[in-house]
């Protein structure tokens, strides 16, 4: 019914190379999804934090709710005031700004 301890010592005898050699499928796989699924993402969280930052007045936006609108002010909190309708403004989080259509150019320094 019970081990033997003569069989219980023979299991265990067993090297570092093999026992490492177990982990090594682990590794293979943990470096290709860091290179195939978080580098990419992290790559896009900072060109989506440069678009969010280079910001300005006048340029025309597109929100995560799919709304178009011009940037008519940019606040120092997080938000952008845009206008989506002549007349109509709406304060939106900088975050959820998806994508930038029209890039309105820097003044000139004359």
């Amino acid at each position: 019914m019970f081990v033997t301890p003569a069989y219980a010592q023979a299991a265990g005898a067993s090297s570092g190379a093999a026992a490492f050699g177990q982990f090594i499928p682990l590794i293979l796989i943990f470096a290709i999804m860091y290179f195939l699924m978080i580098r990419p993402q992290q790559k896009r969280l900072r060109e989506h934090r440069a678009m969010v930052e280079a910001l300005r007045r006048g340029d025309q936006v597109v929100t995560g709710g799919g709304i178009v609108g011009k940037v008519t002010h940019v606040r120092e909190d997080g938000q952008v005031e845009v206008e989506i309708a002549p007349g109509v403004k709406v304060n939106v989080v900088k975050a959820t700004i998806t994508q930038v259509l029209n890039k309105t150019e820097p003044a000139a320094n004359s």
